[in-house]
């Protein structure tokens, strides 16, 4: 993928990703091509699948939901059809951030946001409990955000 990629997709890519609502118009300046070759790149990077969408990035900290906390998870069974019935819950449950399968000590790892140690228990107790397959669990709540939303480099 990498190698279909020039100088000024990466420019572009870099541009959109710090503002998705920038203007064909001003993203061109930006990357030295006229409207036209601008949309084209950006157009065969969304087919190629490379751009999956746009989407408005809400602060969790103004909607209330300043607790995070990381959830290793074990499950008692890892055959496919467990692993299914687990992701399928726990995308189901909207304080879930991320949850990531991991090669490791544990099985997965769950960004939870909540808004107060309350909330979390209550989440952990109501939703995170209630997973298929569920084995156990050991959480570390996060003190302070020091990168977050990191666009990478391109």
């Amino acid at each position: 993928m990498n190698d279909t990629l020039d100088a000024i997709d990466r420019k572009i890519l870099e541009a959109l990703v710090i503002n998705a609502r920038i203007s064909i118009a001003e993203l061109s300046k930006k990357v030295g091509l006229s409207k036209t070759p601008v949309s084209l790149r950006i157009k065969r990077m969304e087919d190629i699948g490379l751009i999956t969408g746009y989407r408005a990035i809400l602060s969790p900290l103004k909607l209330g939901l300043q607790h995070v906390t990381y959830v290793e998870v074990r499950v008692s069974d890892t055959r496919q059809k467990a692993l299914e019935a687990f992701n399928a819950a726990v995308r189901l449950i909207p304080e879930v951030e991320e949850c990531y399968m991991i090669a490791g000590g544990f099985d997965y790892q769950i960004k939870l946001r909540s808004r107060d140690m309350a909330h979390y228990r209550q989440v952990m107790a109501e939703k995170i409990s209630a997973l298929p397959y569920l084995s156990s669990t050991a959480s570390y709540v996060a003190m302070e955000a020091v990168v977050e939303d990191s666009p990478g480099s391109f």
